[in-house]
């Protein structure tokens, strides 16, 4: 038997239990993984919630590091005492030992410490997949980025800078601002005093952004529609403050503008897209184009705080659970 956290019932932080649960072994295409980082993001909140389903009960969470206990009968390529990360599907980080198909591990190289892979693994893949796929950011561009010094907000600056590309980002306060602008973002908007469409055009000379990276969804929207230029791209990845209301065709036609949703999970879908994202996000790693701020470690078994605390605005940067064994 292991610790993990369990939720049976959608809710608050509250929500979430400290239960022992058995592990088992694994099946044929199987790995068992000792965690010794966890990464905390908001999709889990999302899980938490119910804004996305999962079978009660169930172990939250979608991004660790970990060495490998136990292989399933026949599998080779990897073996017990390799270290290995994965993010995304399936679900269950939050545990002290978990089982893990295969094909979603994977390798960490020995350079790269444990804490800094489950930071940065699913918020580097994210941003992968929204610059360089869903919208390929290029010198030139100018973009405009919600939550900019939030996990993912924070590693899309920084490469997005390193693209060439001009960084606009909102934040919520002057201390986010600093993070924001270390992080290479070139205009910082503190979006509860200033008006963001207002500032928007003034640095781009009334011609609005190329694309409006947005994952706070409800408070955002509106704003993210009229910064965009004509034939800009609204990519949504994210509803923190809640769904947008409905959106009507008639919202894009006046400027041409594209609207596209972008999940992570549908762009690593295959096992060698998923190794070039995580490859992007290491090579960036290695060459110092991304660094990682890992500003908050909770242990393991108090994961309800570390939600609380996400929820409240009151973090920046990355959170890790640290297993509490």
């Amino acid at each position: 038997m292991v610790k993990a956290i369990r939720v049976h019932e959608l809710g608050g932080p509250e929500a979430m239990r400290w239960e022992e649960v058995e592990v088992g072994e694994p099946k044929d295409g199987e790995i068992r993984v000792k965690n010794t980082a966890v990464g905390v993001n908001f999709i889990d909140v999302y899980f938490r919630k119910g804004v996305f389903s999962a079978p009660l009960p169930f172990t939250p969470g979608m991004e660790a590091v970990g060495v490998v206990t136990a292989v399933g009968s026949g599998l080779t390529g990897m073996k017990v005492g390799d270290v290995v990360a994965y993010a995304g599907m399936p679900m269950g980080s939050y545990a002290e030992e978990q089982i893990i198909p295969t094909r979603v591990a994977v390798p960490v190289p020995p350079s790269i410490n444990h804490n800094t892979v489950a930071a940065i693994l699913l918020k580097g893949m994210t941003v992968h997949v929204l610059i360089r796929r869903v919208f390929k950011v290029e010198p030139g561009h100018t973009i405009l980025l919600h939550a900019a010094a939030g996990g993912v907000g924070s590693l899309l600056c920084q490469w997005a800078n390193a693209l060439g590309a001009t960084v606009i980002g909102t934040i919520s306060n002057e201390e986010k601002a600093v993070h924001a602008a270390q992080d290479g973002c070139h205009h910082v908007i503190i979006s509860t005093k200033e008006d963001v469409v207002a500032r928007v055009k003034e640095i781009t000379d009334g011609k609005g952004v190329d694309v409006v990276y947005d994952s706070v969804g409800k408070d955002t929207y509106k704003v993210s529609l009229e910064s965009l230029a004509v034939h800009g791209y609204l990519v949504s990845f994210g509803e923190s403050s809640g769904s947008p209301d409905p959106i009507s065709m008639s919202d894009l036609s006046p400027k041409s503008l594209f609207l596209t949703t972008a999940s992570m999970l549908t762009y690593t879908g295959t096992r060698d897209e998923l190794l070039q994202s995580a490859g992007e996000v290491f090579a960036n790693l290695a060459s110092g184009v991304l660094r990682i701020r890992v500003n908050h470690t909770y242990p393991l078994s108090e994961a309800a705080r570390a939600h609380a605390d996400l929820e409240a605005r009151k973090t920046s940067g990355s959170i890790l659970l640290i297993p509490d064994n």
